[in-house]
Formats: structure tokens, C-alpha cells, sequence
């Protein structure tokens, strides 16, 4: 699962027994080298998926680790990206490869390099707590949910919702979960497991679920926020045996301001 030039047993072990922005620090030289960088392929098929709804003015990353999602964002956005995350070890690398104000020389392929794209920024920031107004016409986030508990959604919802404009919207991908015969499902399992009985017995906690993070529970929630919620299927991951889609992008939109009715009211 780990590249050779990723992070050693030993690396992991004290990453895992710090803080969440802490161990985001340590591993940040070493992320793009391990599983928990989301895949090429997501990003690739959020990105055609998002094209197909754009062009946007001003996009934002949320919880932008290294910048593969502030590469996305380029692609679709005109005017300005930035990315946002706790760890600034972690906005350090994403500064170094995707760049800022300008294309970066780095990153998951050339960006922009017709019309010198958007200009890019990188802001330290809690996304419980967002320091932005309602400047925003897309959200992304890939990977990152797991770091917030399910009485946190309510709180992270509502600060998206605050910062995009009306009809603004917030999208992200969302795999099926794996079913009781996969290996990949008991794999999440036991992360969780062992991930409740380290904050059990250590401090400061380290949060990162996989598993309660699920389509039912997330559409109730940013319903409860104010979106109007909408999926669509990304094809490139094909169809679980009933029917499904393996993987889906939930789009969120904030709805427009409802216009004054200029006759008054109607008898």
C-alpha cells in the first residue's frame, strides 16, 4: 500500500499518536506517497463531472491537504481557487506543488497553461469555524470527512453554507460502501475499532472514521443545513450488483435568493 519513499511503520505510529493537525504536520512531506492520497481516478471523474456544470467564478477546497483538489478546482474555476486546511505542514507542500497566483510547475498535470488559470490561495483554517463570507460559487472536499464526528456534520455543513453565494454549490465524491463479503469492508472495520480504542486511551484524539460517513446521514444533514441536494453517478466506477453506482458525486446547492414579488400579493 506504501510506496518506498512513503512514511515508515515508525513515521505512522507517532503521526498517529498526535493531534489531527499535528500528525497532518509530520506526515505532509510524505502524503502524496501513501493510500490516503485520494486516487487520480476520483479526481478525474469528479473533475469531468463538475466541467459539464461550469464554468464557476471562485472555488474553494475544503480541508485541501497537498492541492490535489485545488488541481481540480483550476480546471473549473475562472477567476480564483483556494484552498483550505488545519495543518500548515501540509499547505506548505500544497504551495510547493500546485503553486500560488499562477499555474504551478507541478501537480497531477499542467494547469492552465493557455490563460494562466485562476490566481490561487492557501489559507490556515478550521472548516468548523470558516473565515470567509459568502464569496464562493463551488466547495469541494475529497478524503476528509472522516475527520469529523457525525454531531460535528450539522456545524461543517452550515459554515459551507455560509460561505457560498446563493445557488453556490458544494460537491464531493462518495463511494459505496463496501458489503459484508468484501475484505475491504472489514478493513474499515477494524480501523475504526482500533482508531475508538486509541482515543480511548490516549489524548490528544486522533479522528478519522471510515465508516460513518454515509449517504443516508449526509443527505439528511445538509437538507437540514439549507441545500437542496442532488446526486449523480460517476460512471467511470460502474455498478454494484443491484444496480447501483459504485461511486457518486453528492452536489449540495445553496438556493437562490427567492426574488420579491414586484405586483404584490395576488388576490
Amino acid at each position: 500500500m506504501f510506496t518506498p519513499q512513503g512514511p515508515s511503520l515508525r513515521e505512522l505510529a507517532v503521526q498517529a499518536l498526535s493531534s489531527v493537525e499535528r500528525g497532518y504536520d509530520l506526515l505532509a512531506p510524505k502524503f502524496d506517497q501513501t493510500p490516503f492520497r485520494t486516487p487520480d481516478t476520483i479526481l478525474d471523474a469528479v473533475e469531468a463531472a463538475l466541467a459539464a456544470m461550469g464554468p464557476f467564478g471562485h472555488g474553494l477546497d475544503l480541508c485541501c491537504g497537498t492541492g490535489a483538489g485545488v488541481e481540480v478546482l483550476r480546471e473549473v474555476c475562472r477567476e480564483s481557487v483556494t484552498g483550505l486546511d488545519i495543518s500548515a505542514g501540509m499547505l506548505a507542500v500544497a504551495r510547493g506543488q500546485v503553486g500560488a497566483d499562477g499555474p504551478g510547475s507541478e501537480g497531477r498535470r499542467a494547469i492552465g497553461t493557455d490563460t494562466g488559470g485562476p490566481r490561487v490561495s492557501w489559507v490556515r483554517g478550521d472548516a468548523l469555524a470558516l473565515p470567509f463570507g459568502p464569496a464562493f460559487d463551488l466547495a469541494v472536499s475529497f478524503g476528509a470527512f472522516g475527520h469529523f464526528l457525525p454531531d460535528e456534520l450539522p456545524g461543517l455543513f452550515a459554515e459551507v453554507h455560509s460561505v457560498l453565494r446563493p445557488g453556490g454549490r458544494f460537491a464531493f465524491p462518495l463511494p459505496a460502501p463496501a458489503p459484508p463479503n468484501s475484505p475491504w469492508y472489514w478493513a474499515a472495520l477494524g480501523f475504526d475499532t482500533a482508531m475508538r480504542v486509541r482515543n480511548a486511551l490516549w489524548r490528544p484524539p486522533f479522528v478519522m472514521y471510515y465508516r460513518p460517513f454515509r449517504l443516508g446521514v449526509v443527505r439528511r444533514e445538509l437538507e437540514r443545513a439549507g441545500f437542496d441536494v442532488d446526486l449523480f453517478a460517476l460512471p467511470e466506477f460502474g455498478r454494484r450488483t443491484d444496480g447501483s453506482p459504485r461511486c457518486r458525486m453528492v452536489v449540495a446547492t445553496r438556493p437562490e435568493v427567492a426574488e420579491p414579488d414586484v405586483d404584490g400579493p395576488r388576490p
